[in-house]
């Protein structure tokens, strides 16, 4: 029985009853697809290569010698938790629209991949996602990408230790354009947060029946289809096995200090004093730094926090503004097909600490960030469509909303209300929107193909 994308029901991957189609796509799709895997020392090499033959000899031999498969990372982890032994490191590879041409696949091959965005390449969409001029990229990303390899695990040794290997395996006619070395950070309750000191992460898709089975589910459904990520692999041996993922990567560079001084412009001009302060911050990320959703509760719950919730019963933005960034980004009562399952890393590093309360001036204005990473089904539909139609509009949800205030690109030019008491829409106050804080440093769309792809190579 084909492997239906569309079926509602989560995946058993363990089931005894997992028919031979589903089994084989499993043992041939890459690890960090459909659940995430531990990244917490990551190194991303992108890959140029001027030799067909070389080429594929390479990519086949990393595929066959140091890649596992997503059902291999499900065990890990299984065994992990009963066992609690780690599992092996992960390998990853993605090519671009450049990069299969280079290993010899004509321009009408190349078509057979649906998602126009792909077949274009990232430099052809600059304008529709108002991204900054490619000659303001740094070097790497303004050069033609055919490859990325991501190495991650849970320390830093095995990271090391195959980047080594695969950088002495790439062939002479190849070239590293350059790296990137992501490194999570942590709060002090153990949750990873981002460069402003926010908790990040939450509010994934899930595809796995027993990861949403430990997930409350009263108002918020994070249960979510194959097809929202998943895609046949137009070259493999049998595409009705052998699927893949359309993979985003952007750099983004986060101007802490202008951040935080807007974090206290903010506050400052809604008159929040005390323990209300850390509400405005709270306001244009749509959570507080714990992770509580101000929509659910005016101050940070001190305690476990919850994903399990809606805006429905904050209709007029009272609570958590309609540019707020999560509710900008993920709407959650419309727009699930949209959804992204995303597998950023932070990177850059820094003497002070992201999660305290110290003054603007301490923190870093440059050279920290996130490297975005992201699966799609349609980047035309997912990543694009969630940066151009929400992100960027400043018309979305409500006319006059203003931009995403994270990662929002564009001109601001209106002013934008912002409750000066939780849950009181007649004392909101207009503000100044947001400047940009986020900027995009370059960046590429690769296809994940499946390992039977690149293993036949």
């Amino acid at each position: 029985m084909p492997v239906d994308l569309n079926n509602a029901q989560p995946l058993a991957w363990d089931s005894a009853s997992l028919n031979a189609d589903t089994k084989a796509m499993l043992d041939n799709l890459q690890p960090n697809i459909l659940r995430a895997h531990v990244r917490e020392y990551l190194t991303v090499l992108f890959v140029r290569f001027n030799d067909v033959a070389e080429g594929k000899r390479f990519l086949r031999h990393v595929a066959t010698t140091h890649m596992k498969s997503a059902r291999k990372h499900l065990e890990e982890i299984r065994t992990f938790s009963r066992e609690r032994r780690p599992g092996s490191a992960y390998v990853g590879i993605g090519i671009s629209k450049a990069g299969y041409r280079d290993l010899g696949h004509s321009v009408e091959d190349v078509r057979r991949f649906g998602d126009k965005v792909f077949r274009d390449g990232m430099k052809r969409r600059i304008a529709l996602v108002d991204d900054p001029p490619v000659e303001q990229w740094e070097n790497t990303y303004q050069r033609e990408i055919h490859a990325v390899i991501l190495i991650g695990d849970a320390k830093p040794e095995p990271v090391e230790r195959l980047r080594e290997e695969i950088l002495g395996e790439l062939p002479q006619s190849a070239r590293l354009l350059g790296e990137e070395t992501g490194q999570g950070m942590r709060n002090p309750a153990g949750d990873g947060i981002e460069h402003f000191g926010y908790v990040d992460g939450r509010s994934q898709p899930l595809f796995l029946k027993d990861e949403i089975d430990q997930e409350p589910k009263e108002h918020w459904n994070p249960a979510f289809p194959l097809s929202n990520i998943l895609v046949a692999d137009p070259f493999a041996p049998n595409p009705a096995r052998h699927f893949g993922s359309y993979f985003v990567f952007r750099k983004l560079e986060q101007n802490v200090r202008a951040f935080k001084d807007i974090e206290r412009d903010l506050a400052d001009g809604l008159g929040l004093t005390g323990a209300d302060r850390p509400r405005a911050g709270a306001m244009l990320v749509g959570r507080f730094k714990d992770g509580t959703p101000v929509t659910s509760k005016p101050k940070a719950a001190g305690g476990p926090v919850t994903n399990d919730f809606t805006f429905d019963a904050d209709a007029d933005g009272s609570k958590c503004p309609f540019s707020g960034h999560v509710r900008k980004t993920n709407p959650r009562s419309f727009g699930r097909n949209v959804l992204m399952a995303r597998r950023g890393q932070t990177y850059g590093e820094r003497t002070d600490q992201p999660w305290d309360e110290a003054p603007p001036e301490t923190r870093p204005s440059g050279d920290v960030g996130l490297l975005f990473m992201a699966f799609n089904s349609s980047l035309v539909e997912q990543f694009e469509f969630t940066q151009q139609s929400w992100a960027n509009n400043p018309d979305f949800q409500n006319p006059g909303t203003g931009h995403d205030p994270v990662i929002g690109q564009g001109g601001r030019d209106i002013k934008v209300t912002f409750p000066k008491v939780w849950g009181r829409p007649e004392q909101s106050l207009p503000q100044p929107q947001v400047a940009q804080t986020v900027t995009m440093r370059g960046g590429e769309y690769f296809f994940m193909p499946s390992l039977a792809f690149l293993r036949g190579l």
